[in-house]
């Protein structure tokens, strides 16, 4: 740690405003890099789905090149002002969001600073305290220039960062391929949800798609539907439990007890993050119910990755036929949103409502084929996610010890 240098961040870097506009500017023009892009990513995406109307001078005042970094300049708690992410590409013709503060390095800099690792080091739990110190509190949380360019940091030889940007970032590619491969398996998996329950192109007798050849179909309350179908409701189909919390004196975060889920926010990809645990559960999911969350936001879905306790903000469904209860839950998208709209401050899903939401029941024998054909893909995308929790873990673990120095890499063999 002899050889690290600590500089403020205005000695190395120039801090500039985002891009503000009026609402009817964006969803079209030139790209448009986002609070949320910023928030979520250490690392801004490829390709960022933002647009917004444009002008020559807002892209140069505005620019986003490769080596920026851009912060969260205010937000609603202190936890979550100061999120960074850094380009690692031009982007071009883009801005960014006015509610972030664009870094970029001085040219006359006294040191070499390494993307990578100012992506890092920038998400350590240590910067995180530090930027809550600089911050201010009034309604919102907020970062100011100056308070920018007065936070501390230390910096090893710009050899050294990359290295250790480098061995954090191949364990960020490692989990970016199992998401894209799970997004993959997710969309195979829905796909042919669609086509056999949804299209009732399901496999007939012979193999062959059911209504494509000459499958019989009738009338029905919800339109024409496979002979032998029916419209019912879901609690036809599933058995569905709501939550209940246990006292609030019975949570931890030491993983005494039983995982315990409030609600969807702890909700990932496909299955929850494990942060909180009770040792009073009331309510049960097992491993690979489908848990849905019945208050704002109603109808987000997520899977049980194990047994756990389920607060009064999710229902469990549950069904012998996991991916077919799974991917079916998934396509009621619509009917959960009917619920979000008419709540009255914030929208809610009773038992009853749950229960009572109108669908059309297929033939047991087709749901039990379905489940057969996507058994493997759902299995798959629990492997995976199960190898992205340990990566994780590991990436978490290495980078504050990286960061302060209680773990080194061979520089000599750079």
């Amino acid at each position: 740690m002899s050889e690290w240098k600590e500089f403020q961040l205005g000695e190395l870097y120039i801090v500039s405003s985002g891009l503000s506009k009026a609402a009817d500017q964006f969803g079209f023009g030139n790209t448009f890099i986002s609070f949320k892009d910023v928030f979520n990513n250490y690392f801004l995406p490829e390709n960022p789905e933002g647009l917004v109307n444009s002008n020559e001078k807002e892209q140069t005042s505005c620019s986003v090149k490769a080596g920026d970094i851009l912060l969260t300049r205010t937000s609603e708690t202190n936890d979550e002002v100061g999120m960074s992410s850094v380009a690692l590409k031009d982007y071009e013709k883009s801005t960014f969001n006015g509610f972030c503060k664009r870094l970029r390095i001085k040219k006359d800099a006294p040191i070499k600073v390494s993307s990578l690792y100012i992506g890092y080091l920038l998400r350590t739990r240590f910067f995180r305290k530090t930027v809550a110190n600089f911050a201010t509190m009034t309604t919102r949380a907020s970062l100011n220039s100056e308070s920018i360019k007065s936070i501390p940091l230390l910096f090893p030889s710009f050899s050294l960062q990359e290295e250790i940007g480098k061995t954090l970032h191949c364990l960020d590619k490692k989990i970016n391929l199992l998401k894209q491969q799970n997004q993959t398996l997710e969309e195979l998996a829905q796909t042919l949800f669609k086509r056999w329950f949804v299209e009732f192109e399901f496999p007939n007798g012979n193999g062959k798609p059911y209504k494509s050849f000459g499958g019989e179909m009738v009338e029905s309350e919800l339109g024409e539907i496979p002979e032998g179908w029916k419209v019912g409701h879901l609690e036809d189909e599933f058995t569905i439990l709501m939550g209940q919390s246990p006292s609030g004196s019975s949570f931890n975060e030491s993983k005494v007890g039983k995982v315990f889920y409030q609600g969807r926010t702890d909700f990932g990809f496909r299955f929850p993050t494990n942060r909180l645990y009770t040792i009073e559960p009331k309510r049960i999911a097992y491993k690979f119910d489908v848990l849905v969350s019945v208050r704002a936001p109603v109808g987000d879905v997520n899977m049980a990755s194990e047994e756990c306790c389920i607060g009064r903000g999710l229902g469990a469904v549950k069904s012998d036929l996991k991916s077919y209860c799974f991917n079916k839950i998934k396509s009621l998208k619509k009917a959960f949103d009917v619920f979000e709209k008419e709540g009255t401050v914030f929208g809610s899903l009773s038992k009853n409502d749950f229960n009572g939401l109108e669908v059309i029941v297929p033939k047991k024998q087709v749901a039990e084929e379905y489940d057969k054909s996507t058994l493997g893909l759902d299995l798959k995308i629990f492997e995976n996610e199960q190898q992205i929790q340990t990566l994780t873990q590991l990436r978490d673990t290495l980078l504050p010890k990286l960061m302060n120095g209680e773990l080194q890499v061979n520089e000599e063999k750079l």
